[in-house]
């Protein structure tokens, strides 16, 4: 196919796709995706965040699509610009979790021998109150990740759960621990030592 009449055909889809067209979105996904890909790929530590980010460009894309001017730029650019900015949350998302599992490890720390500290005491509390109020698949990979200071991959092998599945649950576990201590720190003013937010 010539320079020209790839660029036709680049125009006629990205027309396509903005239309609604479902079909289109599949070709844009098959043409594009890799590209998107390998931007995701340089910037975050693992593939599997990178397919994150992948999949997440690819839905705000066709969600947004309303949002898409040829008259700006092609189609690649705009699902590059996406996909930019799902990465810079990708990060952020990573960091903030990174955050709660060492703020989860040091309020769940065996307790002192003498005179604990009364708020590292509320902590674990808190942290064993959210825990139990967990879905049971939630709690236990968080309880593995933590307690048995165990890697996802080892969790996947321990369970027999798929790793992906492992990931998600230890996600959406966390991500209700942070609401949680949220809600609390609104409440009373406080919240465990090192949670996002904190200062």
């Amino acid at each position: 196919m010539s320079r020209v009449s790839r660029d036709t055909d680049d125009q006629l889809l990205a027309q396509r796709f903005a239309a609604g067209d479902e079909k289109a979105l599949r070709q844009v996904y098959d043409r594009y995706g890799r590209a998107v890909l390998h931007l995701a790929a340089s910037t975050l530590a693992t593939r599997a965040d990178a397919e994150d980010v992948v999949q997440t460009t690819f839905v705000a894309a066709w969600l947004g699509r309303d949002g898409f001017d040829p008259a700006r730029g092609s189609l690649l650019s705009w699902l590059l610009g996406i996909a930019r900015r799902k990465v810079v949350d990708r990060i952020r998302a990573l960091s903030r979790e990174d955050r709660v599992a060492d703020s989860v490890r040091q309020a769940t720390a065996a307790a002192p021998a003498v005179s604990p500290d009364p708020a590292q005491v509320v902590d674990r509390l808190v942290i064993a109150d959210e825990l139990a109020s967990l879905p049971d698949e939630q709690r236990r990979m968080l309880e593995l990740a933590f307690f048995d200071d165990l890697t996802h991959q080892q969790i996947a092998a321990v369970t027999g759960v798929p790793l992906g599945t492992v990931k998600s649950h230890i996600r959406r576990g966390m991500a209700s621990l942070r609401r949680r201590w949220e809600v609390d720190g609104a409440a009373s003013g406080a919240r465990p030592t090192g949670l996002p937010g904190t200062r």
